[in-house]
């Protein structure tokens, strides 16, 4: 049983479409009516609940349009896709009655259902999917591949963690050391140590200026030469004139030079030439201007330097530690290397094995899908042949080029649909918009039976003109457009027995019902049972 089956679509306010409820069965849907029913429009209602913007329809959106498409699966579930407009005319999406995105949408109906289009053929321009195909009908089993790649990028992943290849492992190894050798010659002591330098720097500095103002202030006042203010005092009181007028002035300058003598012999004893070494002076400026150069480089503090210095230790035991399982690794990873070109080498060969085999498959079906005269192959390339593409060519002589560039949009769906004979997926539904365009006679009742036939694998839903595809569908749908008082309406129901009969009539003679269109209309019914 396929997987998924588009069981309802429903819309409301699209264009000329009120109300159309269609309920598709298993197998092969056909839907008809005259140009210009609305068959693009409910193509487009379908296009809109799977996440489209409704390009081909959007001229034709109500205000109050909604659109919900139906899916069954094989579990029992179903999954319901709704866009509905909004007054401002923006479409608001809801997956399961539960506000969604158009982005959630488009995703999730990827694995629903494609829809195979004169100019849309998406499914062959994918390369992934031509791949899928390849591999599913060759039964090409990429398991050990897989398996090996996985276990190589663990492998990669494990060696990054222990510092990469062997050459990048030691330029790290290397800064590493260099790190912890800058910071170990320094000999940090402590955390503290940088200010508690800078502080006995401000010390010794200070006590240094004093020492340097003391012996300056002692020179003046009383050095050997006769500049110094104390000389000069004693040489000017001896100046002045003698006589009991002047005694008592002369005494007591006497006394204020004693005096400033004494004093100044006590601030010679403040002076000591051993107060401070200019030497240490020097050492612990350097040793400041070090210690400030290692925290800048290394977390902006002391403190931070030294837990640098920690981490780094650490970092050097891991590495270190690490070092004989790198070395392993390295051998396990050459190892997978190997294991890996060869397993991608088989890939290789099985996916091309299997792309003959499909290639001349696909050949046999192109006369079956009016293509007598086009020719395809399946071509594999890369390591594990993931690197794949369908050249083709429409008519013998002609060079070959991919399929997408030199297919029409009747050619790429046709294509397809020989493809689909040969490789249905079952878990998708397939729509196949007037794959018939253009055709007629013996060929489109070919192209019905194909339809027919992929219907046996997997749901197919297809828009036709034609009476002889028509007649082929397990389930058929006719789109009527009406104009009831002055308004165009479009209504949509199944018809079968009698009402199909008349259906495949019109198709094959036009709105003169004959009897010999009837008959005719009979024998295709009965030829296609």
């Amino acid at each position: 049983m396929p997987k998924s089956q588009l069981v309802e679509l429903y819309a409301h306010g699209l264009g000329v479409i009120d109300d159309a409820h269609l309920e598709f069965g298993p197998g092969f849907n056909v839907l008809t009516g005259e140009t210009g029913a609305g068959k693009t429009l409910l193509l487009g209602a379908l296009e809109l609940c799977l996440g489209g913007d409704g390009t081909s329809s959007r001229y034709a959106v109500l205000n109050d349009m909604r659109a919900v498409a139906v899916f069954s699966q094989s579990n029992g579930e179903e999954i319901v896709l709704t866009r509905e407009a909004s007054a401002t005319g923006r479409l608001r999406s809801t997956l399961n009655g539960a506000p969604s995105s158009a982005e959630v949408l488009r995703t999730l109906a990827g694995e629903l259902i494609v829809i195979h289009g004169q100019h849309d053929s998406l499914a062959l321009r994918n390369r992934g999917e031509i791949l899928r195909i390849i591999d599913v009908t060759g039964g090409v089993s990429t398991s050990a591949l897989d398996e090996v790649r996985a276990s190589l990028r663990k492998a990669r992943g494990l060696r990054d963690s222990f510092g990469g290849d062997f050459a990048k492992r030691e330029r790290e190894l290397e800064f590493l050391r260099f790190q912890i050798n800058e910071l170990e010659s320094v000999h940090i002591s402590s955390a503290t140590e940088l200010s508690e330098t800078l502080e006995t720097l401000t010390r010794l500095t200070s006590l240094r200026d004093s020492q340097a103002a003391l012996a300056q202030v002692v020179e003046e006042l009383d050095a050997d030469s006769d500049d110094a203010v104390l000389a000069r005092l004693a040489k000017s009181i001896e100046k002045l004139p003698r006589g009991e007028t002047y005694d008592a002035a002369r005494e007591s300058l006497r006394g204020a030079l004693a005096q400033a003598r004494e004093g100044l012999h006590e601030l010679a004893t403040l002076a000591d030439p051993d107060a401070f070494d200019p030497t240490v002076l020097l050492e612990l400026d350097e040793r400041a201007a070090l210690l400030q150069q290692v925290a800048r480089k290394y977390g902006g503090s002391l403190p931070s330097a030294l837990e640098t210095l920690g981490r780094l230790h650490g970092e050097l035991a891991t590495q270190v530690d690490g070092g004989e399982r790198l070395a392993n690794l390295d051998d396990d990873i050459s190892e997978l290397e190997t294991k890996e070109r060869e397993a991608a080498r088989h890939v290789r060969r099985q996916r091309e094995f299997a792309a003959v085999k499909l290639t001349d498959a696909v050949r046999a079906q192109l006369p079956r899908v009016a293509l007598p005269s086009a020719t395809l192959r399946f071509d594999i390339d890369g390591d594990d042949g993931s690197d794949t593409q369908i050249l083709f060519t429409p008519n013998p002589g002609l060079p070959e080029g991919p399929l997408q560039a030199l297919a029409s949009g009747g050619e790429l769906s046709r294509v397809l649909l020989a493809l689909s004979l040969e490789a249905a997926h079952e878990d998708v539904v397939a729509v196949f918009d007037e794959i018939d365009a253009g055709l007629g006679g013996q060929v489109a009742q070919q192209i019905g039976q194909c339809l027919r036939e992929v219907g046996r694998q997997q749901q197919v839903l297809a828009v036709t003109h034609l009476a002889s595809v028509a007649a082929q569908a397990d389930h058929h749908f006719v789109i009527e457009k009406s104009v009831v008082r002055g308004l165009t309406a479009t209504s949509v129901r199944q018809v079968i027995g009698e009402d199909r009969v008349r259906e495949i009539a019109r198709m094959l003679a036009g709105d003169e019902m004959t009897d010999e269109a009837k008959a005719l209309a009979n024998r295709l019914l009965e030829t296609s049972r």
